[in-house]
């Protein structure tokens, strides 16, 4: 099998060219049904596995989502689950935050040991909040029937309606009940998200997807889609902006878009097919898998860092 070995010039990987949309496929597949495009998870995987730790790393993780968040988005759209306000609300504060993210990643993260210590505290903090969700937050009834529900049939009542929006509230009706959040409280969340985003390569909707849970007590169902159409912009945006600023010689820092491609057409299938199947799969275990998961590698990335 080695004729399908293949060494990208841009970040220097060598490898099976089948692996990288073998692992984004997987891994997207579990992430998208919550709102998270998996880009956290192969940002460890590429440092870790394929040894891609150069300041590029997160411009490609950006190109992955540009190339992989798409078909999620259609699934969502189509069966009625986005909810348009709270997605203009997450890019209007995510997508500033993700140029300041990148001038913190350039000038201030760019060694990768100190930089998988950032990347570490980071999921460390996803992980724990998952989890306080999952076991320790005292459960709220609309919440917890989206982490319960299973075989829902989709149908025009669990569709969001009646969606208010102004400077102060959103509001909008979904499984015949009424949720909402301060416009301003989720434009700083979203702001803040933004700026670890465009450091980490992540887009944001890894962090924000279970802040909208856990603070703002916004149904899974109803983020799943805004969280990854905040993701797919900002990572837009991320990606042109890294590669711009590479080509004007200011730092070496272009994104690999051939791997991030690769990556992201795995990504691709995954979240269609995640967010198709959502509905058939207990939210629950899906949480608590990913946190597992993603305080392991935190873990382990802090312990590098202090050893």
């Amino acid at each position: 099998m080695d004729f399908l070995n293949i060494t990208f010039p841009v970040s220097g990987v060598e490898t099976n060219i089948l692996i990288p949309p073998l692992i984004a496929m997987v891994i997207s597949f579990f992430t998208s049904m919550a709102g998270v495009s998996g880009a956290f998870l192969l940002l460890p995987f590429q440092m870790s596995v394929l040894n891609y730790t150069s300041l590029s790393v997160t411009g490609t993780n950006h190109v992955y989502n540009v190339v992989a968040i798409p078909s999620g988005v259609y699934r969502y759209i189509k069966e009625g689950r986005m909810a348009w306000p709270l997605t203009w609300v997450v890019i209007a504060g995510t997508l500033p935050g993700v140029f300041i993210g990148y001038y913190i990643r350039v000038y201030y993260l760019p060694d990768p040991v100190t930089f998988k210590f950032f990347v570490g505290c980071v999921l460390l903090f996803i992980g724990a909040k998952i989890l306080k969700e999952l076991f320790f937050q005292k459960k709220n009834p609309r919440t917890e029937h989206s982490n319960n529900t299973q075989n829902i049939r989709f149908d025009k009542q669990t569709e969001i309606s009646n969606i208010s929006f102004s400077i102060k509230k959103v509001e909008y009706e979904f499984w015949g009940e009424t949720f909402s959040f301060s416009t301003i409280a989720m434009f700083i969340l979203a702001l803040i998200v933004g700026i670890i985003g465009g450091a980490y390569g992540i887009g944001g909707g890894a962090i924000i997807a279970p802040f909208c849970v856990a603070f703002f007590h916004l149904p899974v169902y109803t983020i799943a889609g805004a969280a990854l159409m905040g993701t797919f912009i900002t990572s837009f945006a991320g990606a042109i902006f890294f590669s711009i600023m590479a080509l004007l010689g200011n730092v070496s820092a272009m994104p690999d878009w051939p791997l991030g491609i690769l990556f992201g057409t795995g990504g691709f299938v995954g979240m269609y097919f995640g967010a198709k199947l959502q509905r058939f799969v207990p939210q629950r275990f899906i949480k608590f898998i990913i946190a597992i998961l993603i305080s392991f590698l935190s873990f382990t990335y802090i312990y590098q860092y202090i050893r």
